[in-house]
């Protein structure tokens, strides 16, 4: 991926569209010369959503992945960790205990109903969440698709699409004219891998066996069944971002992603518009749109346009085992999002939904919160840009967590260091982002004294600072070069907002 030069990120993110008049070639250094479209930085916030026949099932042990049941089912586990050998038995265990053994993953296509989706209120709820664009997995690993593929239903020998079984529905056509009726960007999440596609002959299937399969033979599926089924959801539906994924087994050269990627920023309806992630073999972090990482913590290096994607629980498929402890709260999915933005990245927030089509009502609310805090701040969030710092530091220890701790931490980190600290541990006071020369500080948690320092930071004869949600100039005090500022005495029932509080200040020097 090309880096942003810090001089850019002073004005914008990623400020360029792409030149409408450049003819990409099959190669990463000209498709990384494509700077990424405006409006992805701008976004900031996204809704993903994880929704196909593993929905029926909604199992995995708790902290796993429940779309990845057929792979924990019917997988081979030769070699894999011990996580993955449990997952697959308790995952044997369920399904045999309430489907039978004779059960097979396909006959779940008669009870993916989807007879309870009203495409027009999930659009309605992502409106309200504030997210400027949606992410739907139009195929996920196990090959089964949300639109009238003819090459699913072709290389399985059975309907293996929405419309020839199951639901008898476009779902990506519905729900993509849904979004964009409220005024948002609608994506797709495509899986360039399908476990158990017959295509891949049996014997160099690599979900079973450990060795690695004669590539050759995988030919067929890549251009009988990813290439024609990649270029009919951008010809059909024109993604505004098309989120690869699956594609950790081979190399890019093997999956022959580059060409396909020349494909589209020369010939998609959209080309001026399309974004792309870094996930198309063997190269993330290293290739593509934009850098991804997946309940981890991002980038710390601000000339790296990034986005980190979640659940609000565990899973991102709907789990039915997952309790209310297992969804975050939405204190700290808005800490999450003001963390994540600050640091320059993006936030797309999975949610999985039933069988038979609803958004599951904790999943909603969490939703409708991040939205009423956005009312408030989402000045703060939309459009801006990582300020020259992204947080300030209270006095202690700055702790370095591991991913694992990203992904099941009690406390989440990131809401432990900004908010409840460790003994002798450094505190985040508050997030910072910048628009041009205003600057706003995201306050943690409010100080008993009514007021609140900056550190490091000058002002001018014309700046003012106000909270968002709040009328009137506050009163401010420089000192040691910094500057104290008297928040506004709230009778608790009138406060403008919940969690974090912003100030702005204008004509910082």
């Amino acid at each position: 991926m090309k880096k942003l030069t810090l001089a850019l990120i002073s004005v914008a993110v990623a400020t360029t569209c792409p030149a409408k008049d450049v003819t990409y070639e099959a190669t990463w250094e000209s498709l990384d010369s494509r700077e990424t479209p405006d409006w992805f930085p701008d976004a900031k916030f996204g809704i993903f959503i994880h929704w196909g026949l593993y929905s029926v099932p909604a199992f995995a042990p708790r902290g796993t992945y429940a779309e990845w049941y057929w792979h924990a089912k019917d997988g081979d586990q030769t070699g894999k960790h011990q996580a993955a050998v449990g997952r697959a038995a308790a995952t044997q265990e369920f399904h045999n205990r309430i489907y039978g053994e004779d059960f097979e993953y396909s006959d779940f296509r008669s009870q993916f109903t989807a007879n309870m989706f009203e495409p027009s209120e999930w659009a309605k709820v992502f409106k309200r969440s504030g997210a400027k664009y949606v992410v739907l997995t139009s195929k996920h690993h196990d090959g089964y698709c949300l639109w009238p593929s003819k090459e699913a239903t072709e290389s399985f020998g059975m309907p293996w699409n929405s419309v020839d079984s199951g639901p008898s529905r476009d779902l990506v056509g519905d729900l993509t004219d849904a979004v964009r009726g409220e005024g948002i960007k609608m994506g797709l999440y495509y899986s360039i891998w399908d476990w158990f596609n017959p295509y891949w002959p049996e014997e160099d299937q690599p979900t079973r066996r450990s060795k690695p399969c004669n590539y050759v033979t995988l030919k067929r599926y890549i251009h009988e069944v990813m290439y024609p089924q990649f270029k009919e959801i951008v010809e059909k539906y024109e993604p505004a971002l098309i989120f690869s994924d699956g594609d950790w087994w081979m190399d890019d050269e093997r999956w022959e992603t580059k060409p396909l990627l020349a494909w589209l920023f020369n010939n998609a309806p959209n080309k001026d518009e399309v974004v792309i992630n870094d996930r198309w073999g063997k190269v993330r972090k290293e290739h593509g749109g934009y850098y991804t990482t997946e309940y981890g913590s991002g980038f710390a290096d601000p000339s790296i346009l990034w986005e980190e994607n979640r659940g609000i629980g565990k899973s991102f498929g709907y789990s039915r085992v997952e309790t209310y402890d297992d969804y975050n709260t939405g204190e700290l999915l808005i800490f999450m999002l003001c963390d994540i933005v600050s640091r320059g990245g993006n936030f797309l927030l999975d949610i999985g939904p039933t069988a038979d089509g609803r958004i599951p009502v904790l999943m909603e609310d969490r939703l409708v919160q991040i939205g009423e805090w956005l009312d408030v701040n989402g000045e703060a969030i939309y459009g801006s840009h990582r300020w020259t710092r992204d947080c300030q530091w209270s006095a202690g220890e700055i702790r370095e967590y591991t991913k694992q701790e990203f992904h099941k931490g009690i406390p989440d980190p990131i809401i432990e260091m900004a908010k409840y600290p460790r003994d002798g541990q450094a505190r985040k006071e508050c997030y910072f982002t910048a628009k041009d020369d205003t600057v706003y500080a995201m306050i943690t948690r409010l100080p008993d004294s009514g007021v609140f320092t900056i550190k490091d930071i000058a002002l001018s004869n014309d700046s003012t600072v106000t909270m968002l949600g709040f009328d009137g100039e506050l009163m401010t005090t420089a000192v040691d070069g910094g500057l104290a500022v008297e928040l506004p005495r709230f009778n608790p029932s009138t406060l403008p907002c919940q969690h974090v509080f912003t100030l702005k200040l204008t004509s910082v020097q």
